[in-house]
This record gives structure tokens, C-alpha cells and sequence, in this order.
């Protein structure tokens, strides 16, 4: 089966039916991180048949979030099984897995491929859409928790930021500058500069 058709039913089947309450892990989400995915992939000149692996794993990376958010890596890795073990041998599942799960927080990849998966997972922490694509997250988290208020938010991010790093070359070149100005931002809302 050809990516296209794996990404069809993948929306159709999975994502265009999360919760709206869901407003930052979802298909918009899936289709971001796909994209960053590809766009990474391509500066770091990984083989084509690279890149098609890392786009399942990308398209399935939260799949798991039609159960429940809790563990939802693991699931997704069991829904992306289901879903391509037609098609695929046992060791390119195995490096699906593996990048699907290197976006399991605290990250921790351990290949090339695993890398550009986590990056593209948080690249957003570095570019202009750190407010925007924040505010998703926050809505989500405050489905989950409503007292959670914007203070809280913040300092949650504030020790995420400090904690995260990128693992790319061309994140840690052209993602972490802003990441540390957005870091700034958040610093300064909550009076520690």
C-alpha cells in the first residue's frame, strides 16, 4: 500500500474521529509534525526509503489518543502493527516503533531517524507558533484539569523548556535560538526577569 492510502484511512479512521476536545494532539497536529518530519529528513539527506518510514511513524505518532492519552505511544505503535504489518517486514516495524516511541516525554531517541522524529514532534518550542500552538495544548490540558490556570501553564513550560533539547543539527542551529527567546517570554510572564 502507498503512503497516501495508509495516510487516507490513517485520518479517515483515526484522527478526523479524536475528541474535539483534543485541540492540539490532532490531525492538525499529525499533519504538522508530518511535514517537520519530511522537512528535516531532507536536510539531513536521509535515503528515500528512510523518509517513508519516518512519515509512517509520524502519521502514527499519536494515533494512540483515540483510547486514551495515558501511555499513548505504546498504542500507537500496536495501531501503526495493525495497520502495516501487511507491508512491512519485522525490522522496519521495529524502527517505526522506535520512533514513535522517541516522542515519548522525557525524549529519548536513539537513532538518526528517532532524532528527526523527536525534533519535528517540538519544533514549534522554536519558531513563531510557540504562543499559538501553546495555547492548544493549554485548552487541552485544561479539558483534562479546569483549575488549570495560565500561571500554572507557564511554569510548566518553563521547566519543560529548560529541560528539552533538540537533537538535530538543523534544530539545534536554527530552532534553538528562537526557542530560547520564546523561553524569555515565558520568564518574563511569570516576573523571573
Amino acid at each position: 500500500m502507498v503512503f497516501e492510502e495508509i495516510q487516507h484511512k490513517v485520518y479517515r479512521d483515526i484522527l478526523a474521529k479524536l475528541p474535539q476536545y483534543l485541540t492540539y494532539h490532532n490531525l492538525g497536529h499529525t499533519a504538522y509534525v508530518l511535514d517537520q518530519a519530511i522537512f528535516l529528513a531532507r536536510q539531513s539527506h536521509v535515503s528515500e526509503q528512510e523518509v517513508e518510514l519516518l512519515k509512517l511513524a509520524a502519521l502514527f505518532h499519536d494515533t494512540g489518543f483515540i483510547d486514551n492519552p495515558k501511555d499513548h505511544e505504546e498504542k500507537g505503535c500496536k495501531i501503526a502493527e495493525s495497520y502495516l504489518s501487511q507491508d512491512y517486514g519485522r525490522d522496519q516495524l521495529e524502527e517505526i516503533y522506535g520512533m514513535i516511541l522517541a516522542t515519548k516525554i522525557p525524549q529519548n531517541p536513539k537513532t538518526h531517524l528517532e532524532n528527526i522524529l523527536a525534533d519535528a514532534d517540538l519544533e514549534y518550542l522554536g519558531t513563531e507558533l510557540f504562543d499559538q500552538v501553546g495555547q492548544t495544548l493549554f485548552q487541552e490540558l485544561k479539558h483534562f484539569n479546569p483549575d488549570f490556570t495560565e500561571q500554572a501553564w507557564d511554569e510548566l513550560q518553563l521547566v519543560f523548556m529548560q529541560k528539552h533539547h533538540y537533537h538535530t543539527d538543523f534544530c539545534r542551529i536554527h530552532r534553538e535560538p528562537k526557542k530560547q527567546e520564546n523561553l524569555l517570554k515565558v520568564k518574563k510572564r511569570l516576573g523571573l526577569v
